[in-house]
């Protein structure tokens, strides 16, 4: 991830947003995206999904869930 790299701007000033943004990047790597050599996401291979989600899904649980309760 590129935002362990303090050579843009891209960086995290706060641990929280840092927090915030490796948790984003792991729902993705996890339920978003499909794999190539499992063919699914690693969450389904799991069975801990049923399906693949979309990153809309993603936002709406997000959204949802009370300020500071992310984790």
């Amino acid at each position: 991830m590129r935002r362990f790299t303090r050579l843009t701007n891209g960086f995290s000033k706060k641990v929280e947003n840092l927090m915030h943004a490796v948790a984003l990047h792991f729902m993705h790597y996890n339920y978003v995206r499909v794999h190539q050599t499992l063919r699914v996401t690693p969450a389904m291979e799991a069975r801990v999904s049923d399906h693949v989600w979309t990153v809309r899904e993603i936002v709406e649980m997000a959204a949802a869930m009370p300020l500071g309760k992310a984790s």
